[in-house]
């Protein structure tokens, strides 16, 4: 996932129908929009896959199935750790990346406890390296079940095996990210933020590129500002982007990822609201919310010429 190229990783939403079955036809042309936007890469099987609502084997058909339908076009990476030993979480990670994937990624709280030190963690890093042979890793800060930040030094430790290739960042932290980009210098590897507040100042400061749920809105503005956050020539543009994805940052999580399916329906793909997890009433006011974003949306869109595909 190197690049000097500033890249954009979607966090992929799974759509579903309405008994709640995978719906294969719309992951297909959901990719394909991502695709279509400029992504440099997927993320699948992740928080916003819905992932611990998958079983084990819908989680590598969906894998499977995103692989196919991207065929090569870009790395796909995909999640390949839920929890117990070590030596479990090894096959699983296996069995994931036999789908194809360029690197499968370690949840960083389902490798130690939130009471247990770095310590116990980099041990279980280490075993979990040593027990997946040279398949490529990444990590991601993921807050369920609990966030567990990795600290500069230790992502620097585990990127010098040369095992670690992706990064998936959710600290909020742009101090720490700094020294995570200092720290990993010169290798193989890509950090992407998840945090969009402080996006324009992640990617100047070095970061690969960007990984964020507000790409399940929008793709191809993400995918914008990460072709032109450095260009003197949209500089005000740039930073009324910044301030769009900052205004609206509440409204982009509130009863995420329903919202976003809403958003993406209304914009004119064929994908249900259905969710398996419970996250929260979809009430008139949140409906409302949501279309004024599209509308405020399709605004700046057209001021800055964005071309689009849905």
């Amino acid at each position: 996932m190197e690049n000097s190229q500033k890249g954009f990783i979607p966090v992929m939403l799974t759509p579903f129908l309405s008994n709640g079955n995978i719906d294969y036809p719309a992951l297909t042309q959901l990719t394909e929009i991502y695709l279509q936007a400029g992504a440099s890469g997927l993320f699948a099987n992740c928080l916003s896959s819905e992932m611990f609502e998958l079983s084990d084997q819908e989680r590598i058909l969906a894998i499977k199935h995103i692989v196919k339908v991207v065929n090569g076009a870009v790395p796909v990476v995909a999640t390949g750790t839920f929890g117990g030993e070590i030596a479990k979480q090894a096959d699983f990670v296996k069995t994931v990346s036999g789908t194809g994937v360029e690197a499968v990624i370690a949840i960083t709280s389902l490798l130690a406890d939130e009471n247990e030190p770095d310590e116990v963690f980099n041990d279980r890093v280490f075993d979990l390296l040593n027990q997946t042979e040279d398949i490529p890793i990444g990590f991601y800060e993921c807050p369920v079940p609990y966030k567990r930040v990795l600290k500069p030094k230790q992502l620097a430790d585990f990127v010098s095996t040369g095992r670690i290739i992706y990064h998936k960042d959710t600290s909020l932290d742009l101090m720490q990210i700094k020294e995570k980009l200092r720290l990993t210098n010169g290798a193989a590897f890509g950090l992407y933020d998840a945090y969009m507040v402080h996006a324009v100042e992640s990617l100047k400061a070095g970061s690969s590129g960007l990984s964020c749920i507000q790409g399940n809105y929008f793709p191809e503005l993400i995918v914008w500002l990460c072709d032109h956050y450095n260009d003197e020539s949209f500089k005000e543009e740039v930073q009324v982007v910044q301030q769009f994805l900052t205004d609206n940052m509440e409204v982009m999580h509130n009863v995420y990822p329903v919202v976003s399916k809403y958003f993406l329906q209304k914009r004119g793909l064929n994908i249900s609201t259905f969710t398996r997890r419970n996250v929260g009433a979809f009430t008139p006011k949140v409906v409302k919310a949501v279309e004024t974003l599209l509308d405020d949306y399709i605004l700046l869109r057209n001021n800055l010429d964005i071309k689009v595909f849905i």
